[in-house]
């Protein structure tokens, strides 16, 4: 019998535990749940709730449905790899090394914005704990606990992974947010060439130019208009073609 409760446990079939929270470390249910959420006691993975705001699901209308923001894909990547970079260079570099970082992209409310940091070592997970639950992050407090999600392949959503699932953004399994190929190349060579300067500063005054590029641009094609309209007028003296 003891052999069967601990072959069972967390799966589906246990109906005293909730399997859910097992694999992903949430529940719809919260604290209504009928199962038991058992918390653990360690951990190398560190949960902190709803701490990444997604710019395009925040703004809300007066009766609570989602308005997406007018921000551009680009814009979208970059506020995100910003946020990715700060929370993955600050907790690695003051509690331990990270082996991997994941960020939900759900809407469901025990989902969204959850940061999952799996630690090398489960030591530095209950310090981060310890300490990020006495910290601010956007003006709002961080609420960190362990978790017993070690393996995120159980707790991603294949069908999201294949672009085929039809919950959206309320499916109860992981939608990961990925960040970009550069960010995650400089993240993990900096174990190998040292901490140096943030990727954010580094690309700053790149990004810059390539903005002043399309404003000049854009000025450009701008006269280029205006002059055509000249020409127009000059030749049957109104506007439009001769």
């Amino acid at each position: 019998m003891a052999e069967y409760l601990a072959s069972i446990f967390g799966t589906e079939k246990d109906k005293v535990n909730c399997s859910f929270y097992f694999k992903i470390g949430a529940c719809r249910h919260g604290d209504r749940c009928s199962r038991i959420h058992n918390k653990p006691t360690f951990s190398q993975t560190c949960l902190l709730q709803n701490l990444y705001v997604n710019p395009q699901n925040s703004a809300k209308s007066a009766d609570g449905s989602h308005l997406v923001a007018n921000v551009s894909d680009e814009e979208m990547q970059e506020h995100y790899d910003n946020f990715f970079e700060d929370v993955f260079v600050e907790c690695e570099d003051k509690y331990g090394e990270i082996e991997e970082m994941n960020v939900c992209d759900n809407l469901g409310d025990h989902l969204v914005g959850n940061v999952y940091i799996k630690f090398r070592r489960e030591e530095d997970a209950e310090k981060a704990v310890s300490n990020l639950n006495n910290r601010w992050f956007g003006g709002r407090p961080v609420y960190a606990e362990l978790s017993p999600v070690t393996d995120f392949r159980e707790a991603c959503c294949r069908q999201y992974e294949m672009g085929e699932c039809t919950r959206s953004g309320f499916c109860n399994f992981m939608h990961l947010k990925p960040i970009s190929r550069e960010l995650r190349r400089y993240l993990y060579s900096r174990r190998k060439g040292g901490k140096g300067r943030s990727r954010s500063r580094s690309k700053s005054r790149g990004r810059e130019r390539k903005r002043r590029s399309r404003s000049r641009e854009r000025r450009s094609r701008s006269k280029e208009r205006r002059k055509g309209g000249r020409d127009e007028k000059s030749r049957d003296g109104r506007s439009g073609r001769y």
